[in-house]
């Protein structure tokens, strides 16, 4: 008796490219896939390229910002010297009738020259003032005098006038 397979499918080849032909499409939609993964490294190395421009950026601004700080804190400083000096030499060359509003008026111009707005609600001008009573040697009545006219009778004023009156050597 003779067999014959005409009629028969060929089990073991059909299985093989049954087998073979889900590898061939991966392999084919994995090498479209790496030249996606090849373009999008790319695009991260830009955006990480992106990324260390803006950190650059921001350390500069860092150092623009630190700059503008040093430069406040100069221009706070030479405000401070120039109140403390000025009212040294007020209260060293006043009366016993000193005027108060001539005073109010200097400090008003230092602080305008320097740029200082609202120099009568800045804490460091109230300091700077009890420096400058320190320099002059005001001590006793005549300090708690000019405390409380210099600071308008304003307690919040008149500790601060106090505090630069302490900090001075």
């Amino acid at each position: 008796m003779m067999h014959s397979n005409s009629g028969r499918f060929n089990h073991n080849g059909f299985k093989a490219v049954i087998l073979v032909l889900p590898l061939i499409v991966v392999g084919c939609s994995l090498s479209d896939s790496s030249g996606s993964f090849s373009d999008s490294s790319g695009s991260f190395s830009d955006s990480s390229g992106s990324i260390s421009d803006s950190v650059g950026s921001l350390s500069e601004s860092s150092g623009s910002i630190a700059s503008s700080k040093s430069s406040q804190s100069n221009k706070d400083r030479k405000y401070e010297n120039e109140v403390s000096d000025y009212t040294m030499a007020y209260v060293k060359s006043s009366h016993a009738d000193a005027d108060y509003n001539g005073y109010l008026k200097g400090l008003s111009d230092i602080a305008a020259k320097i740029g200082i707005v609202n120099w009568d609600q800045e804490p460091k001008t109230y300091r700077a003032i009890g420096k400058g009573l320190k320099k002059a040697g005001i001590e006793g009545v005549a300090y708690e005098t000019y405390r409380k006219n210099f600071a308008d009778s304003d307690t919040e004023n008149m500790q601060n006038i106090q505090k630069g009156y302490e900090s001075e050597k």
